[in-house]
């Protein structure tokens, strides 16, 4: 079935950006969100969903953590740090966030496919999750079949956008470890309003 196949696709992309990650760079990302005041997650679309995602864990482990957009949201500073997600690394509405965030002095962590993308660029730290990104896309079939790229069966982001949910719930149970927090300390936070 097409449903298997691009399961298979969405976990060989997951266990292929796992194989790739960098140590260092993880021990980087987690001392900058425990040594920041308040962390902002940014997304657009489902990107936004993962940031949201990842927001509400960071939450349950006792973490400043704000969402760009909401209504709470206060302003970002100098002792804060901006987590943008973006495949591309190209969204508008992730730049000009990021470029303010910057400009107030916060750490910028990225989250894209692109490295030298302007996000990337603009970072203090980039997580470089490959993934089939919305934008690429080869339009001409014969010089798909040529160079051996078949039509991805995960349509316009979705590699990027799963693997990243998959990373950061990831990095929440190293941070977890690193925090001395258990999963009970995690349920004290959790939401009782339901």
């Amino acid at each position: 079935m097409i449903l298997n196949d691009a399961i298979d696709e969405i976990v060989d992309n997951i266990n292929a950006v796992s194989a790739e990650l960098d140590e260092e760079t993880i021990m980087e990302m987690l001392e900058i969100l425990t040594s920041s005041k308040n962390v902002f997650l940014l997304g657009q679309g489902r990107s936004g969903l993962v940031a949201r995602a990842f927001a509400m864990r960071l939450m349950h482990l006792g973490m400043g953590v704000y969402v760009v957009g909401e209504t709470i949201t206060p302003s970002i500073n100098e002792e804060d740090c901006l987590l943008a997600i973006s495949g591309s690394g190209e969204t508008s509405y992730i730049l000009s966030t990021a470029k303010i965030a910057k400009k107030r002095g916060a750490k910028i962590v990225s989250v894209t496919s692109y490295d030298d993308s302007s996000l990337g660029k603009m970072s203090d730290l980039i997580i470089s999750i490959k993934g089939r990104t919305k934008i690429d896309s080869e339009k001409n079939y014969i010089k798909r079949q040529i160079n051996g790229r078949h039509q991805s069966l995960s349509p316009l982001g979705t590699l990027f956008e799963v693997t990243t949910l998959i990373f950061l719930d990831g990095v929440i149970a190293q941070l977890m470890d690193r925090m001395g927090k258990t999963e009970n300390d995690l349920k004290q936070r959790h939401t009782v309003l339901e």
